[in-house]
C-alpha cells in the first residue's frame, strides 16, 4: 500500500501527524499488510527569510496577525499534544527559516533510499533541537548524522539540482487540492487532511486494502 504524505518540515503538525501515522502504519502491517511511504514537498511560507529575525511567537504574531499573548497558549496545546506522541518540542530554541533547501535535501535522500531516515532528523533537528535547517552548511552537517555524503548535498544543494523536484511536488498539491499540512494520500485514491488518530488511519489503510483485493 503506498501512502504519499505532502508535509512542511516547518510544521508542527506534520511531525505529530508522522507519529500518529507511524503508529498506525505499525498496526496495519502487524494484521498483514504493507505500506510503503513516500514525502512529498509542500511549503507553509515560502516567503519566509532563511535568516528570520525574532522568535517562533514573532513569527506566527506576524504570519497571522496575532498577538503574542494569543500565539503563546497556542503553541503551549501543540507543545502538550506533541508531549503524547513523544516528541520534545521547544519553541524558544527554534529557528524560523525557510525550507526550499530542507525540501532539496530530501528529494536528495530520497535519490538514496534514505529519505524517511532524513525527514526523521530534519524535525527532531527543528522542533526539539533548535537546529537550523534553512541553510546549506547546516543541512549538510544534518545529512551526514544520517550517512549521506556531505560533499555531495552541499553540491547538490548549491547548484539547485533538486529545485525541479521540488516544485513538481508542489504542482501536485495544486492539482490535488491540498491547501494544508500533512496531507496523506493512501493508494492514490484517498485523501487525509491533518494529523488525524491513528484509528483514523488504520480505517484508511484497511478501506484501501480491502477495495483493492
Amino acid at each position: 500500500m503506498k501512502v504519499d504524505i505532502w508535509s512542511d518540515v516547518a510544521c508542527p503538525w506534520c511531525f505529530i501527524g508522522k507519529r500518529r501515522f507511524e503508529s498506525a502504519a505499525a498496526e496495519f502491517r502487524a494484521a498483514g499488510g504493507d505500506v510503503e511511504v513516500e514525502y512529498h514537498s509542500f511549503e507553509l511560507s515560502p516567503d519566509t527569510p532563511v535568516d528570520f529575525e525574532g522568535s517562533e511567537v514573532d513569527f506566527l504574531a506576524q504570519h497571522k496577525g496575532m498577538s503574542a499573548e494569543q500565539v503563546e497558549p497556542m503553541l503551549a496545546h501543540v507543545v502538550g499534544l506533541a508531549s503524547a506522541e513523544g516528541l520534545a518540542y521547544d519553541f524558544d530554541a527554534l529557528k524560523h527559516t525557510n525550507t526550499v533547501k530542507a525540501h532539496e535535501l530530501l528529494h536528495l535522500a530520497k535519490a538514496h533510499g534514505k529519505q524517511l531516515e532524513m525527514k526523521e532528523r530534519l524535525l527532531s533537528a527543528y522542533f526539539e533541537q533548535g537546529r537550523y535547517v534553512g541553510r546549506i552548511e547546516d543541512l549538510a552537517d544534518l545529512a551526514e548524522e544520517v550517512g549521506l555524503d556531505r560533499a555531495e548535498v552541499v553540491a547538490a544543494l548549491e547548484a539547485g539540482t533538486y529545485v525541479a523536484a521540488v516544485e513538481a511536488d508542489k504542482a501536485q498539491a495544486i492539482a490535488y487540492g491540498i491547501n494544508g499540512v500533512p496531507f496523506f494520500v493512501i493508494d492514490g485514491k484517498y485523501g487525509i487532511s491533518g494529523a488525524q488518530a491513528p484509528e483514523t488511519f488504520v480505517d484508511a489503510l484497511q478501506q484501501a486494502a480491502a477495495d483493492a483485493a
